[in-house]
């Protein structure tokens, strides 16, 4: 287990983070966790504002490419996967990749890129439906902290159990100091789970979690 940074190469975009705060209310929380329209493609204070394939996560795909050594025939599974663009981005860099993803959102499957129409699947990540060791690399990229902890842990065990070798990467949102809390804590809208580095570290222990994980701050 070793904490890289697969997303070092992605691009850091602007947040209005008081405007957030001051629309935020139970309400808009309550619709952002139901991750439907209005959270990906529905005005910005329900989540994205607009999620749209625009190829920012190339440069991520030929990390992940390189950090597992995955070649064309290979099985790499992307959970919390919403309309598929790193599942379509690691199939472009490695040709003959056997790419998948996961997503509890209906709406994001319905509206995915065309090229990854049936490799996505809807599910939850605490209970995955697939064999076990039955893919040679799963990434997790900001989607452990929108489930309570007992299902975190319940998720990084069935990461374990579906990854061959402890093949695995995690990123979840966290925050160093009491300044950049307070910053996640008016910006996030479907954390359930959060805390400092050293938080995350003993929900990864508790879980058995072997493979590797690093952190986004929310600044």
């Amino acid at each position: 287990m070793a904490e890289v940074n697969l997303l070092r190469r992605y691009p850091n975009g602007k947040r209005s983070v008081q405007s957030r705060a001051e629309r935020k209310t139970e309400e808009l929380i309550r619709i952002a966790r139901q991750y439907g329209q209005e959270y990906f493609d529905g005005p910005r204070e329900f989540g994205y504002g607009g999620y749209r394939y625009d190829g920012r996560w190339i440069p991520i795909a030929e990390d992940i490419i390189a950090h597992f050594n995955l070649k064309s025939g290979m099985r790499v599974l992307d959970l919390g996967c919403a309309k598929g663009f790193l599942v379509k981005d690691l199939m472009k860099v490695q040709p003959g990749l056997e790419a998948f993803g996961l997503d509890i959102s209906e709406y994001a499957l319905l509206h995915c890129e065309p090229e990854v129409t049936g490799r996505l699947h809807i599910g939850n990540v605490k209970k995955l439906p697939f064999p076990d060791a039955s893919f040679d690399a799963v990434v997790c990229v900001n989607t452990l902290h929108n489930l309570p902890r007992e299902e975190a842990v319940a998720a990084l065990r069935e990461i374990e159990r579906v990854s061959r070798h402890g093949n695995s990467y995690v990123q979840v949102d966290s925050y160093r100091n009491d300044e950049e809390r307070k910053i996640f804590e008016d910006w996030v809208l479907t954390a359930y789970t959060h805390g400092y580095p050293d938080y995350w570290k003993q929900i990864f222990d508790e879980a058995g979690y072997t493979g590797d994980y690093f952190w986004t701050y929310v600044l």
